[in-house]
C-alpha cells in the first residue's frame, strides 16, 4: 500500500551529504551533495516572506550552503517539494489556515515542472501567487 502524503512528509529518514562517484545532472563527480528531507524543504519555504518567490535552483543553492554541501540533489528536491505541496494542500482542504502551512506556492509557478505533477488543481497555486502579487 502506498504511503500517504502525510507519511511521506513525516518520514524519519534524516538528511544526508554524500560524495557522488560520477557526474549527475549538473553535479560533477567528487562533489558533496545534500539529500534533503521534506521537512527541510518545508522549513526553507516557511522562511520566504509573503510577496516573494523562489525556484528549485535557488532552493538547491541555499540548502547546499546551509548544510555545508556543494550541491543539493535536484531529483529529491523536486520530489520533496511536491510532497510538501501535496501535504500542504491536503491540510488546507482539511481546514488548516494558509499561514500555518509552508507556502509551497512561492516556489511553484505555472512554468515549473512540479506543477505538472500535482494531484490537485494548479489554479490553487496560481490564485495564491496572484493574491501575493507574484507572477503566476
Amino acid at each position: 500500500m502506498a504511503k500517504s502524503w502525510e507519511e511521506k512528509f513525516n518520514s524519519d529518514k534524516p538528511h544526508q551529504i554524500k560524495q557522488i562517484d560520477k557526474d549527475f545532472a549538473d553535479i560533477p563527480a567528487g562533489a558533496q551533495m545534500l539529500i534533503a528531507t521534506p521537512q527541510i524543504i518545508a522549513d526553507h519555504l516557511s522562511q520566504i516572506p509573503e510577496g516573494y518567490s523562489t525556484d528549485v535552483k535557488k532552493i538547491r543553492t541555499d540548502l547546499a550552503n546551509e548544510y555545508g554541501a556543494e550541491y543539493t540533489c535536484p531529483v529529491t528536491t523536486g520530489i520533496f517539494l511536491r510532497t510538501v505541496a501535496e501535504f500542504g494542500h491536503e491540510q488546507i482542504k482539511g481546514g488548516r489556515p494558509l499561514n500555518e502551512v509552508p507556502p509551497f506556492w512561492r516556489a511553484i509557478d505555472r512554468k515549473s515542472n512540479t506543477i505538472k505533477k500535482l494531484s490537485f488543481d494548479r489554479e490553487f497555486i496560481i490564485d495564491q501567487r496572484q493574491a501575493e502579487g507574484l507572477p503566476a
